[in-house]
């Protein structure tokens, strides 16, 4: 019994460990994913709004509104359109004392028209 006590704690500390770091690479990744849509928008559209708007909408509603979206779009047809989304995150767990972190992703794509 004194084992498990001593273990207990332990492996709590373990499991929500785990839990925050596959909340932060899950988000990650839909932030990469939502880089890449804007990025996508930004090659074929001249307005860097709709680009904007394509990141926004890739992202889950609670977060799009604390994503920082820039765009930078030449208008030269083979230039880079480049797509940088910030996100502000922290962590959930009390374990951390609400550590804050920013995801952050750049995706690019050839200007098309």
């Amino acid at each position: 019994m004194a084992e498990f006590a001593i273990v207990l704690p332990l492996v709590l500390v373990v499991l929500l460990t785990s839990v925050e770091l596959v909340a932060v690479a899950r988000m990650q990744l839909e932030v990469t994913q939502a880089a890449r849509e804007g990025a996508r928008q930004a090659a074929t559209n001249v307005d860097p709004a709709t680009a904007v708007e394509a990141v926004r909408a890739a992202l889950p509603s609670d977060l799009s509104a604390r994503a920082r979206v820039s765009v930078t779009r030449p208008h030269r047809v083979g230039a880079q359109a480049e797509v940088r989304v910030r996100l502000p995150y922290r962590f959930a767990s009390a374990l951390f004392g609400g550590l804050a972190v920013e995801l952050s992703a750049r995706a690019v794509m050839r200007v098309e028209l």
